[in-house]
């Protein structure tokens, strides 16, 4: 793929994730987008040179010598401009631009004023200061004509001068100072909630599998919604200030170097397209090396993450060195890459001090016979390095920035790889449902009270591998169901399947509305928050008294949990602090508050003694409600009316708990009885 290809493919992705913040992306095109700029770059440009002559007109009625004094040939300047085409152009140009704005209002709702309004308040700043700068460089001309001729009058006239832009320039700075990163703390908020909506919106945090490098490329989403949406919104306003900044700075200096000499505008703009051509071919290298860098500073991250979460299991297991030789693997791919990385940027940091250092001589060579033949004087030097070094650092934008171009490239193409997949995901998600409704007769059905399958087919997302072949089971109120079966041979993906997680690959499958169903895993998840949130979860707490919950505790044998923690808003490390026993027990909990119509526990009681197992499952066997488990202890069939023994690779048999037992066929999954304290 070519330079300009890949261009244009970063470009497309830098406006997919842009653009929607400032204008909302699917009701427009991107030359609308593009034009609105342009446009604000139009109604900064007139409405600043409209308040420039009525300042000017001002000065001048009030006092002829302070234009004289603090704005010298400005006046005359104005009137030149306003007396030629370009001044009636500039003013017919803002005002077709305040009407593209009006135009777009409605598109602008919803908050989007805000950062427009902003960037064109940046825009303004910019441009005084350049004016600002231009004027300095005159300023310094003259000073130094003035200590050449040992004009002490007009040097200190001079200088009081300077004294005035820098009063003007200094405030203007620390508000810009503040301006941009507060719209890049906007952006960044808007961003986040966005992507984080869609993030967790049709289960995408699931379906994105980002643990399986092998099913997906979208790696470490936790460093992609923190840091590169972080980096990508600071970046962005930063690099788009300068840049704009540096179009401002060549349009204002290129005119200062043009008066000087023409010679020197050519020799710059020559010098400077070579420069940028050469080093931007140096630097391809440096965004492949730092998107690598950004993925495997996240993988060395995730895995001291693991250490930490996984301490006491590392520690019972002594794997201390297991995971050290780990760690250390995950970082030395990070060093070694870090390594081709400093290289490259060592080799381009000496050209672009190459490229600085020389420009300073170019100014004296052309400046220099000029002034040994009298025909500029001494302070053009000075003015001419101002101007040169302005309009070089302008022209040379990409040269001076190419470590952040290479590094906000690579953030571009992981934020919008993201995006990119988290839509496809909703439109899937969309399909979907279109396609269910078409399917469906005019008249809605009722939401089904029952869990049926009619001849379905399992298989893994991505996999061809079959699990369970034609499975037909009707399960309504009141049955409760044991999943037996060697282990890999697919009960939890069967959970999976009837949960809704995994859609079957053949067959029909109706479930009841996702709120009277409750899916308990081995591992109960436990949550970052309070031991109110944990029995609650995911429910309100508002919802429940503190009697209701201490009873809850009490119901599930945790009254030992309610003497070491009586306030029930203490937050503490729960996965690290309960037991995997007293983390079961807490689930148990949680099912009794929610008392949901239908319950899928996964091996709910692996961790717990048979006598607490009896107690918590005939606690439930006392409600009305549909029980679906897996477990291979044969105690657990006192508790079932049903077995479903599911054999791998497809064969599945169904029978009565009591002719289970009786055959004496659990003893085949004793093995896989697993005890875990």
């Amino acid at each position: 793929m070519g330079f300009f290809s890949v261009l244009r493919e970063q470009l497309r992705k830098l406006r997919r994730l842009g653009q929607p913040y400032f204008l909302p992306y699917k009701s427009t095109n991107a030359f609308l987008f593009l034009l609105l700029v342009v446009a604000m770059l139009e109604i900064v440009v007139g409405v600043t040179l409209l308040f420039l002559t009525g300042s000017v007109i001002v000065f001048e009625i009030l006092s002829p010598t302070l234009n004289d004094r603090f704005l010298p040939g400005v006046a005359d300047q104005a009137v030149r401009l306003w007396a030629s085409p370009v001044g009636p152009a500039i003013a017919v140009l803002t005002v077709m631009s305040l009407g593209l704005f009006a135009t777009v209002r409605s598109q602008l709702a919803r908050g989007r004023w805000l950062p427009w309004i902003m960037m064109v308040l940046n825009t303004v700043l910019i441009l005084v200061i350049n004016g600002v700068n231009v004027g300095i460089s005159y300023v310094a001309r003259d000073v130094d004509n003035s200590l050449v001729s040992y004009d002490r009058v007009s040097f200190w006239k001079i200088v009081t001068v300077y004294g005035f832009c820098l009063i003007i320039a200094l405030p203007i700075r620390g508000i810009q100072s503040y301006l941009v990163p507060k719209i890049g703390l906007l952006w960044r908020e808007w961003l986040s909630h966005r992507i984080l909506t869609r993030y967790l919106s049709n289960r995408a945090y699931y379906l994105l599998n980002t643990n399986d490098e092998l099913l997906t490329d979208i790696d470490n989403p936790d460093q992609r919604i923190s840091e590169d949406i972080r980096a990508f919104t600071g970046i962005s306003l930063s690099l788009m200030t300068e840049s704009v900044s540096a179009v401002l700075t060549f349009c204002s200096f290129i005119f200062v170097l043009w008066s000087i000499n023409q010679a020197l505008a050519f020799l710059l703009m020559s010098y400077a397209v070579f420069g940028t051509i050469l080093i931007m071919g140096a630097s391809r290298k440096l965004v492949i090396l730092n998107y690598q860098q950004l993925r495997l500073e996240a993988d060395f991250r995730y895995g001291l993450i693991h250490i930490r979460d996984n301490a006491e299991s590392i520690a019972f297991y002594r794997g201390e060195q297991q995971e050290a030789r780990e760690a250390e693997r995950r970082l030395d791919n990070a060093v070694c890459n870090y390594e081709n990385l400093i290289i490259w940027e060592a080799l381009l940091t000496m050209i672009q001090r190459s490229y600085e250092y020389f420009s300073r001589f170019l100014p004296w060579l052309v400046i220099a016979p000029l002034y040994f033949n009298r025909q500029v004087d001494f302070g053009v030097f000075g003015q001419s390095a101002i101007a040169f070094s302005q309009v070089l650092y302008s022209v040379s934008f990409v040269v001076n920035n190419v470590d952040r171009l290479s590094a906000f490239s690579a953030s571009i193409t992981r934020l919008e790889g993201f995006q990119k997949r988290l839509d496809e995901i909703s439109r899937e998600s969309e399909s979907s449902k279109t396609l269910q409704l078409k399917h469906e007769p005019e008249v809605p059905k009722q939401t089904p009270n029952w869990i049926f399958l009619d001849e379905t087919d399992l298989t893994p997302p991505n996999s061809d591998r079959l699990l369970i072949k034609r499975l037909s089971l009707f399960s309504g109120m009141g049955r409760r169901i044991l999943v037996v079966g060697a282990s890999g041979s697919g009960k939890t993906s069967f959970l999976r399947m009837v949960s809704g997680l995994w859609q079957p690959a053949a067959g029909e499958i109706q479930r009841p509305k996702r709120s009277s169903l409750l899916f308990i895993p081995q591992k109960p998840y436990m949550l970052l928050g309070t031991l109110r949130e944990q029995l609650c979860y995911p429910l309100q707490t508002s919802k429940f008294s503190n009697e209701q919950l201490r009873a809850v505790l009490q119901n599930v044998r945790l009254s030992d949990l309610i003497d070491r923690y009586p306030n029930l808003d203490t937050t503490q490390d729960w996965p690290r602090l309960l037991s995997l026993g007293e983390q079961q027990r807490l689930a148990f909990g949680r099912l009794l508050l929610h008392s949901p119509e239908f319950v899928i526990l996964d091996e709910v009681t692996s961790a717990l003694d048979i006598d607490t197992e009896r107690h918590l499952y005939e606690i439930l066997t006392q409600r009305d409600m549909m029980i679906i488990s897996v477990g291979h202890r044969p105690t657990l069939a006192a508790y079932h009316d049903t077995v479903l023994e599911i054999q791998g690779g497809g064969p599945w048999r169904l029978r009565s708990a009591d002719r289970y037992y009786a055959s004496g066929d659990y003893k085949l999954h004793q093995d896989d009885i697993k005890i875990i304290g």
